[in-house]
């Protein structure tokens, strides 16, 4: 998730302030990264990292850090075009009075971020529901498992949740899953915290 913030958002700024041949369709692939299936990101993640695949050599096969990727890989598209929404939307008299004032073009990039703010929270956020509510792509590329003695290696809350459910442990699902809400809800509430704090400055 933080991988893909820091990201995402530089390359949407940047797509934001610069004009180049191709930028509508570069701007088409993001949106359309947006409604990726899960299940074939993951497909793609496991080739890639398998033995057959390019990075087969780093072992990542059913790790912590393949599941990291895939979830890069998914939450990238929805933070990088809110992001570009968000700055793009920013009113052009901003920019023109920040020039005006003898700002540079990186403080001029400054103010419409700060402007920009509650949107970029809202682009994480997204991103972040993205890569918490994901089951199949980690399921693919980490295997939901445990060690011998319990301990997870690449099992997640998501996941737990499924397996519990499957197995008819309902009660410890449906703890499982109150866990997974308030850690969503916290997030959120510290994420549109800083959001609001930069609108109303």
């Amino acid at each position: 998730m933080t991988l893909s913030t820091l990201f995402s958002v530089p390359v949407a700024v940047l797509l934001g302030f610069a004009e180049f041949p191709g930028k509508g369709f570069v701007k088409s692939v993001i949106n359309t990264g947006m409604g990726f299936p899960s299940v074939v990101v993951g497909l793609v993640v496991l080739f890639a990292v398998s033995n057959q695949g390019p990075l087969g050599a780093l072992e990542l096969i059913f790790t912590t850090e393949a599941m990291i990727m895939s979830q890069f890989v998914l939450a990238t598209p929805p933070i990088t075009a809110i992001t570009l929404a968000s700055v793009s939307g920013v009113d052009d008299g901003v920019r023109d009075a920040a020039r005006a004032l003898g700002g540079t073009r990186l403080d001029t990039a400054l103010v419409v971020l700060k402007e920009a703010r509650y949107g970029i929270a809202t682009a994480i956020l997204a991103g972040f529901g993205r890569a918490i509510s994901e089951v199949g792509s980690v399921l693919i590329v980490g295997g939901n498992i445990t060690s011998a003695d319990g301990i997870s290696k690449t099992r997640t809350l998501t996941t737990a949740i499924q397996l519990e459910a499957r197995q008819g442990q309902y009660g410890t699902a449906m703890i499982l899953g109150a866990v997974l809400v308030a850690l969503v809800l916290t997030v959120n509430a510290v994420v549109v915290h800083f959001g609001d704090s930069g609108v109303t400055r």
